[in-house]
């Protein structure tokens, strides 16, 4: 996802530090909880996982030049999925009451749950910060992924304790100033222990970084991650197609009770994408059943 499309809108700190955190996991500070926010999705055929898209896969439909939300959730139901890390076109955070009232039943209908929602801006301007985790909650998220000036953190170690929602930092690919592993895990080190990494495994694979090593440093500290495929560093493309070791990725995240949204970004052909998402869930499906074996 492009950030520059994105637009960021809305108990005391100490956690008990880990004594024995996950085998290869690095020490990052403060242990977080395995899986107490939020039960584990089931046993259907992505089970255990919350199996979603982040919506921004669908911000090709449009309707007079705006984001069709009518039309994304009809996909998202039609694909089967019931969860959305949502884009921000989708679910602006400045809708009027009556906007978001309609927004909610559409939800409702297509039996959708938005559970995390970004990428967002946080800085070091707490008003601003707060508007943001104030509109999280009044939507009941679980997490926000997050692109974080780096003297926020202490900032947001306040709103993620007085809150209660988790901060993945989102890795967006070369050059980005979180774009490698050892990058994330120093910035999170010490700071709280709902603050953490969203995955893209896309964006991870083109800054030339092993997805799976990402889920075993991090460990119980992911919050969020956006499943795509990328070829030799360089192309997007349909899951199983690229460079993703994918059976090993889910197998990884399903030891570590991951619970958060297991969102499919697909980047490519943003104006029909869904014949290409369709195969993207059916090597999902495939991928799941084989770490299972």
């Amino acid at each position: 996802m492009n950030l520059r499309q994105r637009q960021p809108g809305l108990n005391r700190r100490e956690v008990l530090a880990a004594a024995g955190a996950a085998a290869g996991t690095i020490a990052l500070g403060r242990f977080a909880p395995a899986c107490e926010r939020g039960a584990i999705a089931g046993d259907g055929p992505y089970g255990p996982f919350k199996m979603g898209l982040q919506s921004y896969s669908l911000r090709g439909y449009t309707k007079d030049g705006q984001p069709d939300v009518q039309k994304s959730l009809a996909v998202t139901k039609e694909l089967g999925l019931h969860f959305w890390e949502a884009f921000p076109a989708h679910v602006p955070m400045n809708l009027s009451a009556d906007a978001l009232d309609s927004l909610k039943r559409g939800l409702q209908d297509a039996d959708v749950k938005v559970i995390g929602y970004g990428v967002v801006h946080l800085s070091k301007d707490q008003d601003a910060n707060r508007r943001i985790f104030d509109f999280a909650k009044m939507m009941g998220l679980e997490y926000v992924s997050a692109d974080p000036d780096p003297a926020a953190f202490d900032a947001i170690d306040r709103l993620v304790e007085d809150y209660g929602i988790a901060v993945g930092i989102h890795n967006h690919g070369p050059g980005h100033r979180y774009d490698k592993i050892e990058t994330i895990a120093k910035a999170i080190k010490d700071h709280h222990a709902l603050i953490g990494c969203c995955i893209d495994t896309g964006h991870f694979l083109r800054s030339r970084e092993d997805p799976v090593r990402a889920v075993e440093v991090f460990g119980t500290r992911i919050y969020g991650v956006h499943l795509k495929d990328v070829k030799e560093a360089e192309k997007f493309t349909v899951l199983g197609r690229g460079d993703l070791r994918t059976v090993d990725l889910l197998k990884a995240l399903r030891e570590r009770k991951y619970s958060y949204c297991l969102a499919l970004e697909y980047e490519e052909n943003p104006e029909d994408p869904l014949a290409d998402i369709k195969a993207c869930l059916a090597e999902t499906r495939n991928a799941i059943a084989a770490a299972k074996a």
